[in-house]
């Protein structure tokens, strides 16, 4: 029997911890079908304005060609809050689904307050409220221009925070808080302890969006990749990993039991996904991987988490959700071990692979050799007028 893949994430349940983060393939009705015809645990739609808005100029994506980092400067494309509560783009969304239990969700990015809750009224009000199970409120874009990212005003982000509570506490509705990575200790417990003081409204945590203000430079023209924004970019994909699992690890250790940590930055495989619940995570959400891969993704990685949980012995993420363990002189030695182990059969395959290169070697320089013979005769036709004898 394989292990259990099932979670709750601030009261709603997922088929399984991997689902899609907001971002760029999560924009249309066909998008988010194909989510949902994958493992995606949930279904969550791109971040959304009042109205539709076509983002920031072209070019404003790179992907590095190592594939270890993604830049993008979107500036929040989206199709408008209506677009995503209207009734006929959730049954388009959902109709594929092989399971009916898995949530659909909506974020809302808006660019002021008042956008925010006009949203938050949208949504109350929509005759497709009972098929939305979460709102996640983005408060960690760096990618609009002139805005600043609201989640570093702490002072600013109580009072939004006091609003949209306010605002959400007669519907069904569960929310998320989009958060930016932080990097200063001080900066973590601030965070979380505005986030705690909202614990009955606040349901869940996404952590880390893209880390903003990266810069890349093409040697070449001696300019930015990217035109707008002055070049400047989120930084996404595995890069970003670590700083993901560190988020989640200090926000779960900071937080109220009673907020979740979904864990988001850097995931591309089971094993990432495997660390960042190892780091208190009750889920995890697929961004750059989403987009560069497509939503075949969200099957690969559930299949390997599976096996990697296999191979411990755990039946769920409950047997190893927070449970990251101190450092230990054992705990060091079944590194090295492991190491060692995956080294030497690394080696193996080096062996055979010395052995091929071998072999072709030898056949070059057979080869070599008769070249060189086919030269000598037909060097000697042409002095001769004739081939010597075989």
């Amino acid at each position: 029997m394989s292990p259990s893949l099932a979670t709750t994430v601030g009261g709603v349940p997922l088929t399984s911890c991997v689902y899609n983060a907001s971002g760029p393939r999560s924009g249309t009705a066909a998008a988010l079908s194909k989510v949902c015809q994958s493992r995606s645990g949930g279904v969550l739609a791109k971040s959304a304005t009042i109205l539709k808005q076509n983002g920031n100029p072209q070019p404003r994506t790179y992907h590095a060609g190592n594939s270890l980092a993604s830049f993008n400067s979107e500036g929040l494309p989206n199709n408008g809050i209506d677009y995503y509560i209207a009734a006929g783009t959730i049954e388009e969304c959902m109709a594929s689904c092989d399971d009916d239990s898995k949530p659909y969700m909506v974020s809302i990015s808006g660019k002021t307050l008042a956008d925010n809750l006009e949203m938050l009224s949208r949504i109350a009000k929509a005759p497709s409220l009972s098929k939305i199970k979460a709102v996640e409120l983005n408060l960690a874009c760096p990618n609009v221009i002139g805005k600043p990212i609201i989640a570093y005003d702490f002072e600013q982000m109580k009072s939004i925070l006091q609003e949209v509570s306010s605002a959400m506490k007669d519907t069904p509705l569960k929310l998320g808080i989009k958060l930016p990575p932080y990097f200063d200790g001080p900066h973590f417990q601030q965070a979380a302890d505005i986030l705690n003081e909202f614990d009955g409204s606040i349901a869940y945590v996404a952590s880390i969006n893209t880390l903003g203000n990266s810069l890349v430079i093409d040697p070449h023209s001696e300019a930015p990749v990217i035109s707008s924004n002055q070049g400047f970019a989120g930084l996404s994909g595995q890069a970003v990993k670590y700083t993901a699992l560190a988020n989640v690890r200090k926000l779960r250790l900071a937080l109220k039991d009673s907020i979740d940590v979904v864990g988001v930055g850097g995931v591309a495989s089971g094993r990432d996904a495997f660390e960042l619940i190892l780091c208190g995570a009750t889920a995890v959400q697929v961004g750059t991987c989403h987009w560069t891969e497509g939503p075949k993704c969200f099957d690969r990685i559930c299949q390997e988490l599976e096996e990697l949980m296999e191979s411990k012995g755990y039946q769920s993420i409950a047997d190893f959700k927070g449970k990251l363990k101190d450092w230990s002189r054992e705990g060091a030695d079944i590194a090295r071990a492991a190491a060692k182990k995956e080294a030497s059969s690394q080696g193996g395959t080096g062996t055979k692979e010395l052995k091929s290169s071998g072999s072709d070697n030898n056949t070059n320089l057979i080869l070599a050799l008769l070249v060189g013979l086919l030269a000598i005769l037909l060097a000697d036709k042409l002095s001769n007028g004739a081939l010597l004898p075989f």
